[in-house]
């Protein structure tokens, strides 16, 4: 059977890795304090690896925080066989396959984050056919990003210890610091925001994240109390569907209110948006990938709102890299033991690479943390 001259290449083999990736410490936020949840010791990677007839292969990427990344595995083994002999440049086309192949579980969820990792190496592929980093290839809007850190302000660190992270990353060259509240006492979360705001200055982008674990009075009694602070945003101030007590607030206060990450559909983003929110915080791999991403940047920049990425800087930092409005992507140094290649930070940004694609290969140590591997060839 001759190939058709309108197919450029065809996929051949497909690689599924599950990787446990520990954390040095037992990282706890606001939903530890609450008792809804234990400290995280690690995270669930899911890498998709993709081969073709032409030799190329692109490096796909989805995860899960404390459970679910069996599950993500055991999906994307069972509807990986689809891909087999399709034209890796029909990513839309393919995504929909995928989508078919696993429809009784839905259309969000586990199952859109197994996708996610296909379709997250199908574009990795495509700007590698291109020879141009994947930023580019969607269109650029700029070649650094501005970005703030996460990781050195968790509830279960000390004060002293928050303090000094985040002294540590602004002289790394990161731009802002984002600390976690939702303490049970209320006066502790002020008092250590205030800190960090006396420490860095007024002029420091500064950010707090409650993780959802307020109700509505006790997060307009928060956020009136943020006010005087200058903070960037307050994120996920309830839980992450009350869209309605989200618009709110945003319509209340003057520091603006942003959510999104936890939502694992367009449909949901959707809503979200509709409902009136300030900053958007969509998460590739739980939306579906980038092509589900693209979507919901396109949602957004109608609206005119912020873009903020979730986590999994090494996929944001193209895409926020692509949003007309000037973003933040956030910084984590979790996912470095993975990657032979380090994104650049300074001056507050990150910084796009000159590699095609997303810019990464997996390194030994990823290699050695899989617990699980599937493989198929055509």
């Amino acid at each position: 059977m001759s190939t058709p001259s309108s197919v450029l290449d065809r996929i051949t083999g497909v690689t599924l890795s599950s990787v446990t990736l520990p954390l040095p410490t037992g990282i706890s936020d606001a939903k530890v304090l609450t008792g809804r949840q234990k400290p995280m010791t690690e995270v669930a990677v899911l890498f998709a690896e993709i081969t073709t007839e032409a030799g190329l292969e692109g490096i796909g990427i989805s995860y899960s925080k404390r459970a679910g990344g069996p599950g993500q595995f055991a999906h994307a083994r069972e509807i990986a066989p689809v891909l087999i002999g399709e034209d890796p440049s029909d990513i839309g086309k393919i995504w929909d396959k995928l989508m078919w192949a696993g429809a009784s579980v839905g259309r969000s969820g586990l199952s859109v984050q197994a996708i996610a990792a296909f379709d997250v190496a199908l574009w990795d592929l495509k700007a590698k056919r291109a020879g141009l980093p994947l930023a580019k290839l969607l269109g650029a809007h700029r070649d650094s990003v501005r970005c703030y850190n996460t990781s050195g302000g968790f509830l279960h660190a000390p004060i002293e210890e928050v303090l000094d992270r985040a002294t540590a990353s602004l002289e790394s060259g990161i731009g802002g610091i984002k600390i976690k509240v939702g303490h049970p006492d209320n006066a502790v979360d002020l008092a250590r925001v205030t800190a960090v705001r006396e420490k860095i200055g007024d002029r420091t982008p500064l950010m707090v994240d409650a993780n959802q674990q307020w109700d509505r009075p006790t997060a307009r009694r928060m956020c009136r109390a943020f006010d005087p602070l200058s903070l960037v945003w307050i994120e996920e101030p309830l839980d992450a569907y009350d869209f309605a007590g989200h618009a709110q607030l945003a319509q209340t206060f003057d520091t603006s209110i942003a959510t999104g990450e936890m939502l694992t559909s367009v449909a949901e983003h959707s809503e979200l948006i509709r409902a009136g929110i300030d900053i958007v915080q969509p998460d590739a791999p739980r939306v579906g990938g980038i092509s589900r991403f693209l979507d919901l940047m396109s949602l957004a920049g109608r609206e005119h709102l912020q873009l903020a990425p979730h986590f999994v800087m090494e996929v944001h930092v193209h895409l926020a890299a692509a949003y007309p409005i000037e973003p933040w992507v956030e910084h984590f140094e979790w996912f470095d033991p993975l990657f032979n290649e380090r994104l650049e930070i300074r001056d507050g940004r990150m910084h796009l690479s000159s590699r095609p694609g997303l810019g990464v290969t997996l390194s030994d140590q990823a290699r050695a943390w899989t617990v699980d591997e599937f493989r198929i060839r055509a």
